[in-house]
């Protein structure tokens, strides 16, 4: 399909919704109404994990997703300007499971080929977001075992702890198995591997909390434990081992592409400007 219809009944295009005001762009409230959300406020939710999009693309939201007060029939409401990437970005974070939103996606899907973005649908943005809150969980289960964990507390025997209950090995050593390079592991991980992770440290960081557990000892035991109870969920619902899982494309050539695809959107709508 060439254009993004609301309805089978030959109504406006995606293109039809654009503004031209100094900048190209579309109103979060129209795109709304696309993607079969009922109010502002349901789509709060869309936006939101747009920003975090931006976010960990290190791509400034303020100029993408504009926060601006717009009258509709009489009424004040809170709207928002949005970019052509930032409508992107939205898509693939909207409800797969809404018709108008899964259309969308195969519109976009189809669109963003020619700013060579090859991304499989919502997976890899969600792996993106998944990442950067894994990266605070890190941060977050760190500084509570450390806490927990007082003096000469072993952070990196404390990790390995988690990844031997996981994935039966250290990280070393799944690094090894996979090939990748030190740090590297989450570069690869899919958005399962990556949920599944999050789980393990989120839960560990609960289980500490909640215990009152001190010492090296102790909690060790209570990350090999949790890590060990999620390795029994992922073979139960994926049948595969975690060590086993698929890798993807890196994490960082994913950014790279997405980047990259953003100036080339920037270019093609300043370009038709000047039409």
């Amino acid at each position: 399909m060439d254009e993004l219809q609301i309805s089978e009944n030959n109504r406006p295009s995606f293109e039809d919704f654009k503004n031209e005001n100094g900048i190209t762009f579309w109103w979060a409230s129209d795109l709304m109404v696309m993607l079969g959300y009922k109010d502002i406020k349901s789509f709060q939710k869309v936006l939101d994990r747009a920003t975090k999009a931006f976010v960990s693309l290190n791509i400034p939201h303020y100029e993408n997703i504009i926060a601006e007060h717009r009258t509709i029939a009489l009424e004040q409401i809170q709207d928002f300007k949005l970019s052509r990437f930032a409508c992107y970005i939205a898509v693939m974070n909207g409800d797969p499971k809404k018709i108008e939103v899964a259309e969308a996606q195969a519109y976009f899907a189809q669109q963003t080929r020619k700013f060579e973005i090859f991304l499989e649908g919502q997976n890899e943005i969600e792996r993106l977001l998944i990442r950067e809150e894994l990266t605070e969980g890190n941060k977050s289960l760190a500084s509570v075992g450390r806490q927990a964990g007082g003096v000469g507390f072993d952070y990196a025997k404390f990790q390995n702890a988690g990844y031997v209950g996981m994935y039966n090995m250290k990280s070393w050593q799944l690094e090894k198995k996979r090939g990748v390079k030190k740090g590297k592991l989450m570069e690869y991980m899919g958005r399962t591997e990556l949920a599944a992770n999050l789980f393990r440290v989120t839960q560990t960081e609960e289980r500490i909390k909640n215990t009152t557990l001190t010492g090296q000892a102790n909690l060790e035991q209570a990350h090999y434990q949790v890590g060990r109870e999620v390795r029994e969920i992922v073979l139960k619902n994926v049948g595969k081992a975690p060590e086993n899982l698929i890798q993807e494309k890196q994490l960082s050539d994913v950014k790279k592409e997405i980047k990259q695809g953003h100036k080339k959107m920037i270019d093609e709508d300043m370009k038709n400007k000047k039409k």
